[in-house]
Parts: C-alpha cells; sequence; structure tokens
C-alpha cells in the first residue's frame, strides 16, 4: 500500500551510500508494531557487516548505529511523515497520521473488492475436501471439511495462487454394496423426489437394520459385491444412476453453502490404478507380499531404519487382493500430480485421524521415487458436535442432516430478521434469513484452530453481540445504513482536517491490516485469522460507529467519517467473501 513512499526513501538512502563509497546491498523494511503511530524500520547491520568484510576495520553494531544516525540527518523528514529516528543501528520512519489514514482510505475505495488481494504468484496449488460417501447422508460431520476447505482456497486464490478445488468422493465399497442390495429388494423403481440426500441416507440406514435383524443376508450382500467385481451390467447400470442421485444431492447442499469444485475424483476410478502400484511397490523391494496368508505391507520403519517407531507399518492390499482407502489414495496422488504436472503443492483437508495414513501414503510414494511426494500435504481438522455430544451414525441413521440443520438455522434466523425487520417483504426477509443462517453456521467451524473440537451451539452461532457472524454481518449492513442516510454520493476526495481520535486510529489500523492477514492465512493455513481479524473490524467499527459521530459531524469531518465508513463496508465485505459467508444489505 506504501511501496511508492518506501521505495522512494530506499533510493535516498542508496543516493546517500553512493555519494560516501558505501559497499551496495539491499534494505529489507518492515513494519513497527503499531501502537498510536504507523511507521516502518530497516537496519544498517548488513550494511556495516559489508564494510568489514571489504577491509575497513569497524565494529559492526557501532558502525550500524553511526550509518542509521547519518541517514536519519540527510534524509530530514521526508514529505508525508511525521518523524525519523535512528535507534541502536535501525532507522525508523513514522508516517503522518492525516497521510497515512487518507491514503489507506482512498486505496480501498479504489481497488473495491480486490483490496487486499496478493500478486499473481504462477504457483498452482491444489485444495481436496469434503470427501463425502455417496449412497449416505450429508450430515453434520461432513461439515468442517466443506467449509474449512472452501474458505482455505478462497484464500489461497486470494493471495494470488492458482487454485483447483478438488472433490474426492467414496462412490463404491461395502456401504454402496449394501444400499444397492437394500434398493434391489425393496425399493425397486423408485426415485427421489426431494431431499435427495435424506432418502440416501434412510435407504443405507434401511439395510444395516435389516442385515443386523438377519444376519443370514449378508450372503446376498456378498453375492452382489461380487457381481459388482465381474462388472455385472445391471449393477453398474444401477450404481451408475443412484451414484448421480447422490451427487446431485451433494450438489444441492454445495449450492446453498456456496462452495464450488473444479475437478472430481472417485475412489471408483483409482482402485486398479491403485493396484498396479502396489505390484510396482511389489518388484521394487518396497512392498512385501504375504498373500494368501496375509496382506501386501510396506514395513516403513524398517525401510528407513528408524530404531524409534514412528511410520509402523502400511497395509496396501488385503490378502484377497481387495483394496484398501491406501491403495487408492496411492493412486490418486499419482493421477493428481498427471493431471496438474504443475502443481506445487496438493493438499488433503481431512480429519486429523487420519494423520497417520497420510504420512504412511506420502513417505511410500516418496521411497517409490515419485519426485512429487513432498509436495503432498495433510491438514488436519477436528470433528464438529452438537450439545449433548450428539453422536453422528449414518449406520444407525441417528444423523444430523445437513439440511435440517441449514433449516433450523434459517428458522431461527428469520424469527429475529421478523423481529428487527417487520417492514421487509417476507421474500427478503427470507433471503437474509438464509445468509445469517448459513453465515451462523460457518463461522464456529473457521474461528478456531483447525485441530481443536468445535462444539456448536445455537446461542453463540447467533449471537448479534458477540464474536459471531450475525454481529460481522450486522456492522457491514449498519455501515450501508450510515451511507444511505448521508443522501448524498460519497465525497470523492476528504483528506484529513483534523486530529484522528482514537476511535478512528483503530479502525484505520485494521482495515490496513487486511492484506497481511490474507497472506498470514494462506500461508499459514489458518481461516482462524481471518474470523479473527473479521470480529475485529466489526467490532472497532461499532466503536468508532457510537464515539464519532459521522452524519452529524461539521463538513470536512463529515466527508472523511464517510468515505472511512464506506472503505470499512468494504473490507468487511471482502472478510465475509473470504469466509464464504453472505453480506447482506439488511437484517
Amino acid at each position: 500500500m506504501f511501496e511508492r513512499e518506501q521505495q522512494a526513501i530506499t533510493q535516498k538512502i542508496k543516493t546517500f551510500c553512493r555519494e560516501n563509497q558505501l559497499p551496495e546491498v539491499e534494505f529489507q523494511w518492515k513494519w513497527i508494531p503499531f501502537s498510536g503511530h504507523w511507521g516502518i524500520s530497516t537496519s544498517f547491520f548488513q550494511l556495516a557487516a559489508q564494510e568489514a568484510r571489504q577491509g575497513k576495520k569497524v565494529n559492526v553494531n557501532s558502525r550500524a548505529a553511526e550509518l542509521a544516525s547519518q541517514i536519519a540527518a540527510y534524509l530530514g523528514t521526508p514529505q508525508g511523515f511525521e518523524k525519523v529516528e535512528a535507534v541502536n543501528g535501525y532507522l525508523n520512519i513514522y508516517f503522518l497520521q492525516s497521510t497515512y489514514a487518507t491514503q489507506v482510505v482512498n486505496t480501498v475505495l479504489q481497488q473495491g473488492e480486490n483490496f487486499g488481494k496478493g500478486a499473481p504468484r504462477n504457483e498452482r496449488v491444489m485444495v481436496e475436501f469434503s470427501q463425502p460417501n455417496t449412497h449416505k447422508a450429508f450430515h453434520v460431520g461432513h461439515l468442517r471439511s466443506a467449509i474449512l476447505g472452501d474458505v482455505i482456497s478462497r484464500l489461497l486464490d486470494f493471495a494470488g495462487f492458482s487454485v483447483v478445488r478438488a472433490n474426492y468422493p467414496g462412490d463404491i465399497g461395502l456401504h454402496v454394496i449394501k444400499w444397492l442390495w437394500c434398493y434391489m429388494n425393496f425399493h425397486r423403481g423408485e426415485k427421489p423426489a426431494s431431499d435427495i440426500t435424506r432418502w440416501m441416507g434412510d435407504i443405507y440406514a434401511e439395510a444395516n437394520r435389516r442385515l443386523e435383524e438377519k444376519p443370514e443376508l449378508e450372503n446376498e450382500v456378498r453375492a452382489l459385491y461380487a457381481r459388482w467385481d465381474r462388472r455385472d451390467p445391471e449393477v453398474v447400470a444401477l450404481w451408475e444412476e443412484t451414484r448421480q442421485w447422490s451427487l446431485d444431492g451433494f450438489e444441492e447442499i454445495y449450492r446453498q453453502l456456496d462452495i464450488h469444485f473444479d475437478v472430481y475424483y472417485f475412489n471408483s476410478q483409482v482402485e486398479h490404478p491403485g493396484k498396479e502400484i502396489v505390484n510396482e511397490l511389489i518388484a521394487k523391494g518396497i512392498a512385501v507380499d504375504e498373500r494368501p496368508d496375509g496382506p501386501v505391507v510396506v514395513k516403513l520403519d524398517e525401510l528407513l531404519g528408524l530404531k524409534t517407531e514412528k511410520y509402523r507399518v502400511l497395509v496396501v492390499l488385503r490378502s484377497d487382493n481387495t483394496a484398501l482407502y491406501a491403495t487408492e489414495d496411492l493412486a490418486l496422488a499419482k493421477k493428481k500430480f498427471s493431471d496438474y504436472p504443475d502443481l506445487s503443492r496438493s493438499y488433503y483437508v481431512v480429519d486429523v485421524r487420519q494423520s497417520l495414513h497420510f504420512q504412511q501414503v506420502f513417505k511410500t510414494l516418496e521411497l517409490a521415487g515419485y519426485e512429487w511426494a513432498s509436495r503432498c500435504q495433510h491438514i488436519p481438522y477436528e470433528l464438529v458436535i452438537l450439545p449433548g455430544n450428539v453422536v453422528m451414525a449414518s449406520r444407525e441413521g441417528t444423523v444430523v442432516l445437513l439440511e435440517d440443520l441449514i433449516r433450523e438455522a434459517t428458522t431461527r434466523a428469520l424469527a429475529v430478521v421478523r423481529e428487527k425487520n417487520p417492514d421487509l417483504s417476507e421474500e427478503v426477509k427470507l433471503k437474509i434469513a438464509q445468509a445469517v443462517g448459513i453465515g451462523a453456521i460457518k463461522y464456529p467451524m473457521l474461528a478456531r484452530e483447525n485441530t481443536k473440537v468445535v462444539t456448536f451451539d445455537w446461542q453463540s452461532a447467533l449471537d448479534f453481540n458477540g464474536q459471531a457472524a450475525p454481529y460481522i454481518q450486522y456492522a457491514y449492513v449498519r455501515a450501508g445504513s450510515i451511507l444511505r442516510k448521508a443522501g448524498q454520493p460519497l465525497p470523492e476526495e476528504a483528506k484529513v482536517t483534523e486530529p484522528l481520535t482514537p476511535q478512528e486510529v483503530e479502525l484505520i489500523n485494521l482495515i490496513s491490516r487486511l492484506p497481511a492477514e490474507v497472506q498470514r492465512s494462506a500461508g499459514e493455513l489458518r481461516p482462524l485469522w481471518i474470523a479473527t481479524y473479521a470480529y475485529e473490524l466489526a467490532k472497532a467499527f461499532n466503536d468508532f460507529y457510537t464515539q464519532c459521530p459521522v452524519l452529524q459531524a461539521e463538513e470536512a469531518v463529515r466527508n472523511f467519517r464517510l468515505r472511512l465508513t464506506a472503505a470499512t463496508r468494504q473490507a468487511i465485505a471482502n472478510s465475509l467473501t473470504l469466509l464464504g459467508i453472505t453480506a447482506p444489505q439488511a437484517m
């Protein structure tokens, strides 16, 4: 945001160096921790050390302090800056509050929805997330992977990466065969009319119930699995049709959550390629084939010569030649880098309980000689539980369905909207309620460390006065209300003519932090930082709103505060977009 000013000062320092026959070095600038004033700092230790390397007899620390003092005197106080000081070998330069504030506000309003966006990096990354099983319900247990993966993708994209969003549904396995068996015997010809994933989940729960009541029916399931393995045309056709029903149901949910994918992979695609990789591992002496008495295994710790247990043993194929998750994950990783050979990183947003599994898979691929194996990374997350420690188990059909959670959130939010804005049409109220409800669901998943359990409860999720999405959304709405009540176009320019209040200073500081927070969140793969930032920004705006009159202020102050309000509104909107949360126009 202040690159031009920084470059101008750097050039002046380099001119001083040339005039005094000093060595050429690159100067690195850092922001001085904010304490009511904004400033940048650079050091002269590198320059002093370079002089020493060239034969000049100097004490590096003393010489750095001397250089900082000389250059501070040389620079004076550049235009737009408040003061320049030399401190123990560092040069600290502080902006005038009026200059800094005006430039921050102008930059936000000029860049709009692109404010905070990083320059293109020419790096492609893949984020694989969500991974629901077809032929089952989409329940609250699936929620965090979908939301976390989506927001990590948004952050990486906004930070300047080219992002491929990938989904990897489990579309075959015993659970699918059980579903097909139940459908063929008890529901043949039926089709889902609505609530697709609920309907699919009900049949899966019914299948398990019937098999538990009559275990002898397992023989029919095994026979059906054998038909699938032979690729019986009837079974394959029914599988393809019913799989699409599940995918259609998932798409309805993703649409409500504003989540999209660029590519879909399926475990049915990688089962046989995975077995080919297992044969390759056996041929290379990496895997040990214990069939038919045992499975095919990779004894990782033994291969690596480790004295203490770390990677343990990875089973890559069952004794009966059937595939496991590991079999398929080996092939999936290979397919990703085959489809996108320029991937600089392949991220897997998967439950923390799979951490060892992914360490084993990635290390096995590395031992097999795949150079891209080191570019695979697991992003673990903990689960979401509801009050009372509600158990999610699609096997028993006792799951809390995501559709139900969304309906409940919308219903609760609608009651609040009707109370706060009774004059709005029902259509508008419902639209706002959906935005508020889904925001209330998403925010708790993002405002906590990825690897911490999220306990979801309605009171905190729909809190209009605490750290929750409705509070942030309401700050956005309030800013828009102020701008509408001004009854005039936004002033094109407004300089700071009066000393800034502490509330204005804090608000401007927070707005200016958005680009750095984006890079921090993307770099650490932690949406927590943006979620916290959005709340702090909304809180600072509310403090500003209550302490600093906008519409009643004298004209010059009023004009600046209107522009500051508009800039805040834009920064909140950009933050909410990064969190996948809608910024409503009214609440």
